[in-house]
């Protein structure tokens, strides 16, 4: 971890030489969020008073990486070439430089609003600007996809995807973690069989999405998080902005949990001039599900190999059931029967392994929670949630994993034990062996899944609409 005053430092002397006028360094601070870059409010005297900045930084200043990510210095240019385009974006005042210290990033102009899609969903003050939203997020989109990009420079910068190299290059990248999640592998041989066709390559800004955009009650005030910005189908970035991951609980508005996809639609056929095929946005919005679970996977690998060893990174990894269920309720929707839960292992200790859980969870939440504030409250909540999770794989996970190998052994005729048999149906379904209509396969990846998710996420609207209390 970087010292802080030296940090600082740095910091102020960047500010000194690149944007003198700013005047003395009065503070930096680390702002919540922001698992995979880090971002920091700057305050300085300025001229006229107080003058704010934000400064993007890869984390620990070395970049990590998701995907084919472009870099910070090409996503200071590209909310350049966006600004330039009509779309909502700070100015960019300086890309970091070796000799600045700081590795990675770039500073700009700060913008008040806000950022929190759970916030943007519910807080009363957007109450008049939600109903336009979709509409809105629809224009700005089909802004981004036709930014030329030969003379915005950015022709050589970006990666170039096709739909299946996408598929391919994620489900490849998944691989390489030791766990086995059938059901990603699952939608993974979906995907394949139903790329889409011919598409005009488009710059796709690949994480537009409620939480990456920042709002006031007028409306978008700036696009953010432009760290997977590539060359692809444009569909790619409407079927994101309507996966359930960033409806935060709004499940049944299917546009970021504010709008409807036909508003949406028109937005964007209203500047592109082109046609939406709804079809398309749905591959993507599976798509979707199938990325980000293997994201959250990746936040976890992040926390075993550094530099970033947050608690939030774990915590985040766990989130990949809640996808995995996005991805049963779009391919393989049906009954489920919820496992009870198993507390005769610790009936005997005292206090059991569940009081102790609870009582370091009600310390974060009523101690550190109420005498924090800013990025180490936030992480306490975190730190929180996540006992919650072990307290529940402590009362479901036995007779959730009793289940489980009662089907695949069923399924396989086998008497192997769980681990062997869950690889043997990841590596049946990496093969192509396992046809995907297999009798008894759909109903085992619904009821594991959805099962994990109860002990993950039961609050999540993906898991509550599988089980019918949506």
């Amino acid at each position: 971890m970087t010292d802080p005053s030296e940090f600082e430092g740095q910091v102020a002397r960047m500010l000194a030489k690149h944007v003198p006028e700013a005047g003395k360094l009065l503070s930096v601070e680390r702002l919540s969020g922001g698992a995979s870059q880090e971002t920091y409010r700057i305050v300085s005297e300025g001229r006229q008073g107080p003058r704010k900045f934000a400064l993007r930084r890869a984390v620990g200043g070395v970049g990590v990486g998701h995907g084919p990510g472009p870099g910070l210095a090409t996503e200071a240019l590209l909310m350049r070439a966006a600004r330039d385009a009509g779309v909502p974006e700070p100015e960019v005042y300086h890309v970091l430089e070796a000799s600045d210290g700081l590795g990675d990033g770039f500073l700009m102009e700060w913008l008040e609003g806000e950022a929190l899609g759970a916030k943007i969903v519910r807080a009363p003050e957007f109450d008049a600007i939600r109903p336009k939203l979709a509409f809105r997020c629809g224009e700005i989109l089909a802004r981004i996809h036709g930014i030329d990009l030969e003379k915005s420079g950015l022709a050589d910068r970006l990666a170039k995807v096709t739909p299946e190299q996408y598929v391919r290059m994620t489900w490849e990248g998944y691989k390489a973690y030791p766990t086995a999640q059938p059901m990603i592998d699952y939608t993974a041989r979906w995907l394949l069989d139903h790329l889409p066709g011919d598409f005009n390559p488009s710059l796709v800004h690949n994480d537009f999405r409620n939480g990456n955009f920042m709002l006031s009650p007028q409306g978008i005030v700036a696009v953010l998080d432009w760290e997977l910005a590539l060359v692809g189908d444009p569909m790619r970035d409407l079927g994101w902005l309507c996966t359930n991951s960033w409806r935060f609980g709004k499940r049944e508005l299917a546009v970021g949990g504010f709008g409807e996809r036909e508003d949406l639609y028109r937005g964007y056929e209203k500047i592109s001039g082109r046609k939406v095929d709804p079809e398309r946005v749905k591959f993507w919005e599976v798509f979707g599900s199938f990325w980000w679970a293997i994201g959250c996977l990746q936040m976890a690998e992040h926390y075993r190999s550094g530099p970033d060893k947050t608690v939030e990174r774990p915590g985040i990894g766990r989130r990949s059931s809640e996808c995995q269920v996005d991805c049963v309720n779009l391919l393989i929707p049906g009954p489920v029967t919820l496992v009870e839960g198993d507390t005769a292992a610790s009936a005997l200790d005292m206090p059991r392994a569940d009081e102790l859980l609870g009582s370091v969870r009600d310390f974060l939440r009523a101690d550190v929670m109420q005498k924090t504030s800013g990025r180490t409250r936030f992480l306490a909540r975190v730190a929180s949630n996540s006992l919650d999770i072990v307290g529940r794989e402590l009362e479901l996970g036995p007779p959730l994993r009793a289940r489980e190998l009662e089907r695949l052994g069923a399924l396989f005729e086998s008497q192997d034990d769980l681990a062997t048999l869950r690889w043997r149906l990841v590596e049946a379904l990496r093969d192509g062996s396992m046809p995907l209509d297999r009798p008894g396969l759909a109903d085992h990846l619904r009821e594991s899944v959805v099962n994990q998710a109860a002990i993950d996420q039961p609050k999540y609207s993906g898991f509550r609409h599988a089980i019918g209390k949506a």
